[in-house]
């Protein structure tokens, strides 16, 4: 990756603009900055009433790659949290592209954003502020956080069927989540344990065919071999996306798997 280029206008800078004299743009910008901060207060809690107007927008269901102080990947949240991160000063955004990236503070990424907006809107997830229409970042920076990331990938259903592509590892058909169940290979009452290697995801069908036996008592076969993955299988499958395709400049196997929140 290139050295980075320098952010075209400075968080010091953003903030003098909004103490001092201001034009009609700026305005505009601090707006929607104080907008964007009423929607969610508490970070953990709910969300007040103005929630209901951006949150009819769909680009907040847009992933957003959270990066510690010094680039490393640590998780993935929502726009709508990014743009709070964002709005309190507390982040950045990083933009990268053809093997370079930018840093922004949040004022400078509404600005370029009107712009893409013109040229380019179909490359972006948007928002609609009270003022204007801004694009969700696909990666934002922490200013201050040194919080290092998990190298454990989180054991759970929804992971466990990303992992398996919500394929039956018996009958190896795709099916909905809704007509999927967990399996243990080995089964509880042969004291299975709840690990990654024995876990599968199964149809309905199979897992009352197999009952509580091992693949082998019941004369069935899996499809693949059931291991714990290296990274989030949520992050896998988005990274087979182009509209992602900037994460992968920020991830290592070596050090990092993700756990979405």
């Amino acid at each position: 990756m290139s050295k980075r280029s320098r952010p075209s206008r400075s968080r010091s800078t953003a903030r003098s603009l909004r103490a001092g004299a201001r034009g009609a743009d700026q305005v505009q910008i601090d707006d929607s900055v104080d907008h964007i901060r009423s929607v969610d207060a508490v970070p953990a809690g709910g969300v007040d009433a103005n929630a209901a107007q951006l949150n009819q927008n769909d680009g907040l269901g847009a992933k957003v790659l959270v990066l510690n102080r010094h680039y490393m990947a640590t998780r993935v949240i929502s726009a709508k949290r990014a743009f709070i991160l964002l709005a309190r000063e507390a982040a950045e955004v990083i933009h990268a592209e053809d093997g370079s990236y930018a840093n922004y503070d949040f004022a400078t990424w509404a600005e370029l954003s009107e712009l893409r907006k013109q040229f380019e809107p179909d490359l972006h997830d948007w928002v609609k502020t009270v003022r204007f229409d801004i694009a969700v970042p696909r990666i934002i920076r922490l200013i201050t956080c040194d919080k290092l990331p998990s190298k454990r990938v989180k054991l759970n259903r929804r992971n466990l069927f990303a992992r398996d592509h919500n394929k039956c590892q018996y009958c190896g058909n795709r099916f909905p989540t809704s007509e999927l169940s967990i399996d243990h290979v080995r089964p509880r009452s042969q004291n299975g344990p709840d690990t990654w290697e024995n876990l599968v995801c199964a149809c309905v069908k199979c897992n009352s065919r197999k009952g509580g036996r091992t693949p082998e008592q019941a004369h069935m076969k899996l499809i693949r071999k059931p291991a714990q993955p290296k990274r989030n299988p949520l992050i896998s499958i988005r990274l087979n996306s182009d509209k992602y395709a900037s994460w992968k400049a920020f991830l290592d196997d070596a050090y990092w798997s993700v756990e979405l929140r």
